[in-house]
């Protein structure tokens, strides 16, 4: 059997996805999360072979839960988006993910991807690959991004600052970087920005 931790914070389709791979013959629901950090302790405590998570979750999205439990055990991640943004596709595989489609799957597909990911291979959507190619590059640096995920939920110069133990002034400074990069006028378009692209 393949057991498997589910992580989605919409209910609905979080349950209706689980009965629906509990019709499979090899596929045993362990989990079913919430939310990010929910799913983190769940996967720690239960050490599931497979972790299916939803991008789009409070605190902790899926593409962090997946960077944080490559670092704690074997388990491997699909994750599944409404949105299927190449930037976040490139984050995705920067993170160890090893599974990567829309939630406009079916179950049978989804199970069909959980089966190749459980046994070691990797899965990409063709049409989300086939975007992400064709994608501008991120311009921003590392650091860069680091300042506008830190800051994405409206958090003041100081509160960043400590976040990333770094300097008010030198948080200033890569926001003004950003801001000449991007064209914009405020920090909060371009979080925006970045979201929409999938760069954060």
């Amino acid at each position: 059997m393949i057991r498997v931790l589910l992580a989605d914070d919409e209910a609905m389709i979080r349950s209706a996805l689980a009965a629906l791979l509990r019709l499979e013959d090899d596929i045993e629901i362990v989990a079913e999360c919430a939310d990010g950090e929910e799913a983190v302790a769940e996967a720690i405590r239960l050490q599931p072979d497979v972790c299916l998570l939803d991008l789009e979750m409070p605190g902790l999205d899926g593409v962090e839960v997946a960077a944080r439990l490559r670092r704690a055990l074997p388990t491997r991640c699909v994750v599944v988006t409404r949105h299927a943004r190449p930037g976040v596709l490139r984050r995705a595989l920067a993170s160890g993910v090893a599974g990567f489609l829309p939630k406009s799957r079916d179950a049978e597909e989804v199970a069909e991807v959980i089966r190749r990911v459980a046994a070691g291979g990797r899965y990409v959507d063709p049409e989300v690959a086939a975007d992400a190619l064709s994608d501008e590059r991120c311009p921003l640096t590392g650091r860069e991004l680091d300042v506008l995920r830190a800051g994405r939920r409206g958090e003041t110069t100081a509160q960043i600052a400590r976040a990333l133990s770094l300097a008010p002034g030198t948080v200033r400074n890569h926001v003004s970087a950003v801001l000449g990069k991007l064209g914009l006028e405020s920090r909060q378009q371009a979080v925006i920005l970045a979201e929409e692209r999938g760069w954060i």
